[in-house]
């Protein structure tokens, strides 16, 4: 698939907003059914600055199947001491650039100080940063040793570096006489997996260490970026996805290990993940580190990780998109990365016939949705013909409704006779097989497809900077003054109010009614643009629907089957 540019961590703060969808629905389902019915750390001294060393980019082909990664190779010999590094060591950050990386790695900790993905852009318009620049702590890659430390701080410490000259790898090295370190990472021109390799002796002896990403990772230009990050593992013995974000390590670092088939760190759109070699047991450290962004100047709580799989670590290492068709090409667990949500039954399924149309046919998302949209309305249409016939005949009730409010003109909500008056409405029903509910079933079939697509285009990266005419990003809210698709949706709203049939009601309750598309309108300013595409085409989808109806003999049929019998005179 072309580059286009779960279940535990959620905490009270952060309700999944597919809950608030749902509970928005059903409130404004509820208020339209009764209306009808009853009224009718501190920061570290950073390197001083260096300039930046480039190697050579070579050309920009789309990634084929991910090979795997060139073995970081540690030596078989022990570590041995290296001379004293000093501060006059300090060298100039080294850059390493394929197809789809750019990565910044400075001998201060032998760490990552940038690391970009060339083919996506951040909201900012700039190339896609994935390190919080602005963290003001250890960086990507330094080390961590939840057990036996070595005597001095390997990770602000000046290391040897050795790039390599083909440019696409670099080994550091660093010893003071008794910690001795070693870090390797290498790349690939045209793939989303890295090898990266670490070893640490103390005394001779081999010390444990785990490889670090603190203070935030992932596209950190979005707003509220904290709440979207997350560490994550899957545990081949339970056969699942395990998360947990920075509240799970509110009271500290939070350790699990086990036989994992990955771990590490992710956000809605991109992961960094680690795998390990031959599927051997692992230990991850959840942290929940409290800093600022480049883009934020308050202090939230981010998650970081850090990852290792005994003395020595050697791991195949994934950074990029959350692309499903890439993720089922390295390990098809990596796909449970992508969090559908509650509907996942619904949403996924939708992601891959809409990604299938646009793939296949109209290569555009926006007319994907448009075609996917009218295809489901048209499923729904024998559906909804029972909802018109419904509306059609509480139209046609609407005199005999009239007399019974206006019997009971004048009782207030608190009078006991008020009951008296809603049972009669009901028993009228009753009697013609009406459903009062019936006006909203359009509504409520659409609720399970809204949230679906909400949560295709919240989590689905290939879906992420996806035009469609004057939308620059479907996945966002339009970049205008005034949202355009949000204010015809409105009017598409209040037309299809005009043609749908009115049941009879209190006037009092009907003039509200008239402000729900103004209520709607509010609650889809700032959605994702294609989710008010959707929901715009369903509406004019249904406008077509509904004269289609009122143009047949069948809204007649509805209408005559509630009125009373004609009286006929005597001969």
């Amino acid at each position: 698939m072309a580059d286009s540019n779960k279940q535990s961590g959620y905490t009270p703060q952060q309700v999944p907003m597919e809950r608030n969808l749902l509970i928005a629905f059903v409130l404004i389902g509820a208020v339209m059914w009764i209306s009808q019915t009853y009224f009718a750390p501190p920061p570290k001294k950073p390197a001083p600055a260096a300039q930046t060393v480039s190697q050579p980019a070579a050309g920009g082909a789309a990634p084929a199947a991910e090979a795997k990664a060139p073995v970081a190779e540690m030596p078989a010999a022990p570590l041995q001491p290296a001379p004293n590094a000093t501060a006059e060591q300090a060298l100039p950050h080294l850059v390493i650039q394929t197809d789809l990386y750019r990565v910044e790695f400075s001998n201060q900790g032998g760490s990552v100080r940038s690391w970009q993905l060339r083919r996506y852009r951040g909201s900012d318009g700039k190339p896609l940063e994935l390190v919080n620049t602005a963290a003001g702590m250890d960086f990507p890659f330094s080390l961590y040793f939840n057990g036996p430390k070595p005597s001095t701080d390997v990770n602000w410490r000046w290391y040897r570096q050795e790039a390599d000259p083909h440019g696409l790898g670099v080994t550091y090295t660093y010893s003071d006489g008794r910690t001795s370190v070693r870090k390797a990472f290498r790349f690939q021109q045209n793939s989303y997996l890295t090898s990266v390799s670490t070893e640490v002796t103390l005394d001779g002896k081999p010390l444990p260490n785990l490889v670090e990403w603190r203070g935030g990772f992932g596209d950190l230009t979005v707003a509220s970026a904290a709440a979207n990050q997350r560490t994550l593992y899957f545990d081949v013995a339970q056969n699942k996805l395990i998360e947990q974000n920075a509240k799970s390590a509110s009271s500290g670092p939070v350790t699990a290990s086990g036989n994992f088939s990955f771990g590490g760190l992710a956000d809605n759109y991109f992961a960094a993940v680690f795998l390990p070699e031959n599927g051997s047991a692992m230990q991850q450290v959840t942290f929940g580190d409290r800093v600022k962004t480049p883009f934020e100047g308050t202090p939230a709580p981010f998650t970081g990780v850090a990852v290792g799989d005994g003395d020595t670590n050697h791991y195949d290492l994934f950074i990029g998109p959350k692309d499903l068709d890439l993720l089922a090409r390295i390990n098809p667990k990596l796909t449970q990365t992508v969090d559908f949500g509650w509907f996942w039954f619904l949403a996924k399924p939708l992601f891959q016939i809409v990604n299938y149309v646009n793939s296949q046919f109209v290569r555009n998302f926006g007319w994907s949705i448009v075609l996917v949209t009218i295809v489901i309305n048209i499923a729904l249409f024998p559906l909804k013909i029972n909802s018109m016939k419904s509306m059609r005949k509480m139209q046609a009730l609407k005199p005999q409704i009239d007399a019974i409010n206006n019997k009971y003109k004048g009782v207030s909500l608190r009078d006991p006779r008020k009951g008296d008056q809603n049972q009669e409405v009901m028993d009228l029903y009753k009697k013609h097989g009406v459903n009062p509910m019936g006006g909203c079933l359009p509504m409520i079939l659409q609720i399970p497809f809204f949230i679906a697509f909400y949560k295709v285009f919240s989590v689905s990266v290939e879906m992420r900077g996806a035009s469609w005419l004057w939308v620059s990003d479907l996945s966002q809210p339009e970049h205008l003054a005034i949202r355009i698709l949000p204010v015809v949706m409105i009017a598409s709203q209040f037309i299809m109010q005009k043609m749908t049939p009115q049941a009879g009601g209190d006037p009092a309750q009907q003039k509200m009614m008239q402000f729900m598309p103004l209520i709607f309108g509010f609650m889809f300013y700032n959605f994702p643009s294609g989710l008010v595409l959707y929901y715009l085409t369903s509406n004019l989808v249904s406008m077509l629907q509904q004269w289609f109806f009122n143009k047949t003999s069948l809204a007649n049929v509805a209408a005559e089957s509630v009125l009373p019998p004609k009286k006929t005179g005597r001969k």
